[in-house]
């Protein structure tokens, strides 16, 4: 079993076994070197884009206020100097070294995870006592923050409030974190994050879909691909008494064209890997500003492989493969070096074949992938 320096030198079965969904835990110094720093003039940029959610929070006299980006460049400049936090998703989708801090928690499953969030605060920066409903590694870049967390069951929120916030905060543990540690923290365990000096919590979020939106987003997957044949009848209908009423034989007829709506373990599959590749409705990909043909392509890729755009994500099932939403077709000499590209989001000239290049070249001009940077 490997040690995980992310996971402080713990194995991932043993965090796996020990902490998810279980307890916190503390990593100090997990991850130091975080690449080029994203300051707050980055993030400020990002919250201006209409492809990027951004929210400021503060806590002014008493009061929580929100307000969702793009944010002028205005507003920014009027913030004060404690007291407020901006906080802008997907971070990974704009900057490599962020993905790959992101794609660092491979001891994960991808269908697992979801986005890296990097929120700013100056001194007393917070977004007040809550809990999230999935897990979360919360990692502090610069400066510190004091953190308080608690298992409390009193989920009461404050009235009115625009944020999620707990009207009742129990503190039972306190950690001050520095650059590069990193605190654990499992579904609906309540945490209460608060800026001593100016500093970044990069988030890295897991997806937790709720049952509700699991039933229905399926049952829009299925009313595409469902066909029953035939059409409600009754030519034994007799004069009703009572005209209003839905007669038992109408109710069991339906029962029973309902019935033949029915699925499987490959259905299953088959809808996860559409609705977990599925962008999120902001996320747009853009075709190269000056394409490539065919042959230069193809040239471009056997001189130094693929990669995967940042915000393109590939899921697999044996031989199912899914992208961005859409199943991939591809030939079973070719499965296994698109699972090699799921996994490790690249792949190299000598693991590429020219039965590849169709596809390849048909989702590069889509923009999910172009060639590697040469080394």
């Amino acid at each position: 079993m490997k040690a995980i320096d992310l996971l402080g030198g713990m194995t991932a079965e043993t965090f796996l076994q020990d902490y998810w969904h279980k307890k916190p835990l503390l990593i100090r110094g997990a991850l130091t070197d975080v690449g080029a720093p994203v300051d707050l003039a980055w993030l400020t940029e990002l919250s201006r884009s209409e492809d990027v959610e951004s929210r400021l929070i503060e806590f002014k006299q008493g009061k929580w206020s929100l307000e969702r980006g793009p944010f002028r460049p205005g507003r920014l400049r009027r913030l004060p100097e404690s007291d407020w936090t901006i906080l802008v998703q997907n971070v990974n989708h704009h900057l490599p070294h962020i993905a790959d801090i992101l794609w660092r928690f491979d001891f994960m499953p991808y269908a697992r995870l979801d986005d890296l969030m990097i929120s700013y605060a100056p001194p007393g920066g917070t977004v007040g006592p809550h809990f999230d409903s999935y897990d979360v590694f919360l990692l502090q870049v610069g400066g510190r923050k004091r953190w308080q967390i608690s298992s409390q069951q009193d989920e009461a929120f404050i009235e009115d409030a625009p944020i999620k916030v707990l009207k009742d905060f129990r503190m039972e543990e306190e950690f001050v974190l520095e650059h590069g540690d990193m605190l654990y923290l499992p579904p609906r365990y309540a945490h209460y994050g608060v800026a001593l000096e100016p500093g970044m919590t990069y988030s890295i979020g897991f997806r937790a879909p709720s049952a509700q939106e699991l039933a229905t987003e399926f049952l829009v997957y299925l009313q595409d691909r469902i066909c029953i044949e035939g059409r409600y009848a009754d030519p034994g209908l007799r004069p009703p008494q009572e005209p209003a009423r839905l007669d038992d034989s109408m109710v069991d007829q339906v029962g029973r064209i309902l019935s033949q709506i029915s699925w499987d373990r490959h259905t299953v599959t088959d809808f996860l890997g559409h609705y977990l590749t599925e962008p999120k409705p902001h996320v747009f990909y853009e075709a190269p500003e000056e394409e490539l043909d065919e042959e230069e392509f193809t040239a471009a890729v056997a001189a130094t492989g693929v990669a995967l755009d940042l915000k393109t994500l590939i899921l697999y099932a044996d031989d199912m493969l899914y992208c961005n939403g859409e199943a991939l077709s591809v030939s079973a000499d070719d499965v296994a070096a698109w699972q090699q590209l799921a996994n490790r989001r690249r792949l190299s000239p000598q693991q590429l074949s020219p039965s590849m290049m169709p596809l390849l070249l048909e989702g590069y001009l889509a923009g999910w992938w172009q060639p590697a940077a040469a080394n």
